[in-house]
């Protein structure tokens, strides 16, 4: 007999955990609601909410910044422009209901089935604009949202939950089809994230969080960091590249995972560069003032300070006792390395960029990697080059998913100057531990259902196969080499008798003597593997959330 399972009512919780709970509920009972509406049911909705937002961009940006003290209006407004219409303008076309798709020549028809109950996590970074995504995301694929608002932002993210949610509900929407969390969290952001009416996960926040939702026992669509270098190869318009390169770190005060946090510029074009970049607003700092800067802005575990993450170049320079040009759009670092012994070629998240100088596009290439292997892996970077030789040698060797080409990456990454998906959540696929490299759309929120039809009988099927591979080489082709049997058994018998050196015995894992270090990041245990070395860790080892994960997976750290 099966083993028949006793309900076992919720314990009594905090607050927040009883917000999680009730609104995923709820959102549990829309879901087979929404799941009967027609296209254009659903299509309407969209357009309500969409239609609902746009008149409200400005202020929406203006509570983003009051509230959480990031970033600039302007470029607030703007990014929740692009949420409510290149967003909208894509979406709006997409079939997500019913048969989305027959593939005639093969007999298959496609039938999409929405994902069930989302919970959409929102950062205090891009709150109103990731929002407005995230809603209008779900609704088009046919599922009922939850929000769990960054505490720091919850009344902006709020404010939009709430128009939104209204204009769906005059649209037909049902309850419960959009809610956000009142009592916001970590508790609640958990049981939110691993309540059993929730579906699917779209994480969207700091990297803790992100591996928080992968461990929830729910598919998820989390991101991870950025950090994204941008290249300067010696084609390169390098007024264009130097004001896009400035434009994209200075947008929002650098508050999007891909903005920039590197330039990579060819020896021979870095002075004339550097000019283009002072006349665009960079303000280069000298070594005394890089220290002064690294002290005040990173923090011992290799992380931005939080009171400087979203704030002018003039305030942080100023905090960090350093004088500059009240025009100064951002900060400039020459730094020689990449890694732990250089603490500014961490991602920023603020108008601080570091700048190296290369040999060329080779040693260009291989800083890049360097750079996006300290932390931005699969994540995006840029090139500036008018060489399509070199740009598609970049495509083919960087470990990143989103290389865009003589634009902003901040700007093309997300689709809004590029031919990329428009989207506010970018996947990292394998190199960064995500489980897609896409920019995330309604596709994602859907199941596809296929149809299949006969088209060859079990009999025949095997029958238009052609062979894999034909042992007779044509015609001028050497054939391969017989072995006699007669040899073969003389081998063996050699081997048997002793005749032959047996293998080597593996070698020992190397013995760790020396004292633990102070820090340890993932490119750090990346090295140790390529090596088959071992790091030697402490109490006092400050090891990164993604360090640890790859060096627990290989046996690379010996505790001491």
């Amino acid at each position: 007999m099966a083993e028949v399972a006793t309900a076992v009512p919720d314990q009594p919780a905090s607050p927040s955990v009883d917000d999680a709970r009730r609104l995923a509920r709820r959102a549990r009972q829309a879901a087979p609601i929404l799941a009967e509406f027609t296209q254009e049911q659903i299509d309407r909705i969209v357009d309500a909410m969409a239609a609902a937002v746009r008149p409200r961009v400005e202020a929406f940006a203006r509570m983003a910044v009051e509230e959480t003290g990031f970033g600039v209006v302007a470029d607030k407004i703007l990014k929740n422009r692009f949420a409510a219409e290149r967003v909208h303008a894509f979406i709006r076309p997409m079939r997500t209901v019913g048969v989305i798709a027959r593939r005639d020549d093969v007999r298959v028809i496609e039938i999409a089935e929405p994902f069930g109950v989302v919970a959409g996590i929102v950062p205090s970074t891009n709150p109103t604009s990731t929002a407005i995504y995230k809603i209008l995301i779900a609704l088009k694929a046919r599922c009922p949202i939850v929000l769990s608002p960054h505490p720091s932002a919850a009344r902006c993210i709020t404010a939009v939950a709430e128009v939104m949610a209204a204009a769906a509900h005059e649209a037909g929407a049902p309850d419960g089809a959009i809610g956000w969390m009142r009592e916001v969290s970590l508790a609640g952001t958990q049981e939110l994230m691993r309540h059993r009416d929730v579906s699917v996960i779209l994480a969207t926040g700091g990297l803790g969080l992100v591996r928080a939702a992968y461990s929830a026992g729910k598919p998820a669509y989390g991101v991870g960091p950025g950090n994204a270098p941008c290249y300067v190869e010696r084609s390169a318009d390098l007024a264009k590249a130097a004001s896009d390169i400035v434009a994209g770190k200075s947008f929002d005060n650098g508050l999007l995972c891909s903005s920039p946090n590197s330039a990579v510029v060819d020896r021979e074009v870095a002075e004339p560069f550097k000019r283009e970049m002072q006349a665009q607003g960079a303000h280069f700092l000298s070594a005394a003032e890089a220290a002064q800067l690294s002290a005040t802005l990173v923090t011992p575990q290799r992380l931005p300070h939080p009171k400087f993450v979203g704030r002018s170049a003039v305030h942080i320079a100023r905090e960090a006792g350093i004088t500059v040009p009240p025009t100064t759009r951002i900060l400039v670092v020459e730094l020689a390395g990449v890694g732990r012994d250089h603490p500014l070629s961490i991602e920023k998240l603020c108008p601080v960029l570091s700048f190296y100088v290369v040999a060329d596009w080779r040693e260009g290439c291989e800083r890049c990697k360097q750079i996006l292997r300290y932390g931005g892996m699969g994540h995006t970077m840029s090139i500036h080059s008018a060489n399509d030789r070199i740009i598609l040698e970049f495509g083919l060797k960087k470990p990143a998913f989103r290389i865009v080409v003589n634009t902003p990456t901040t700007h093309g990454s997300i689709g809004l100057t590029t031919g990329l998906d428009p989207a506010m959540t970018l996947g990292c696929g394998g190199y960064g531990g995500n489980i897609t490299s896409d920019n995330i759309s309604p596709r994602h929120l859907l199941n596809i259902k296929r149809v299949a039809y006969e088209i060859r009988s079990p009999g025949s099927a095997l029958s238009d196969v052609p062979p894999a591979f034909d042992m007779s080489a044509p015609a001028g082709q050497a054939k391969p080499t017989e072995v006699e049997a007669s040899a073969l058994q003389a081998h063996v018998a050699a081997y048997l008798g002793g005749t032959l050196a047996a293998p080597a015995p593996p070698a020992l894992a190397p013995v760790v003597t020396g004292p633990p270090v102070d820090f340890v990041c993932e490119e750090d245990v990346r090295q140790a593997v390529a090596r088959s070395a071992r790091i030697a860790i402490g109490a006092r080892t400050i090891v990164t959330p993604s360090a640890r994960e790859l060096g627990e997976a290989h046996g690379v750290f010996v505790e001491m």
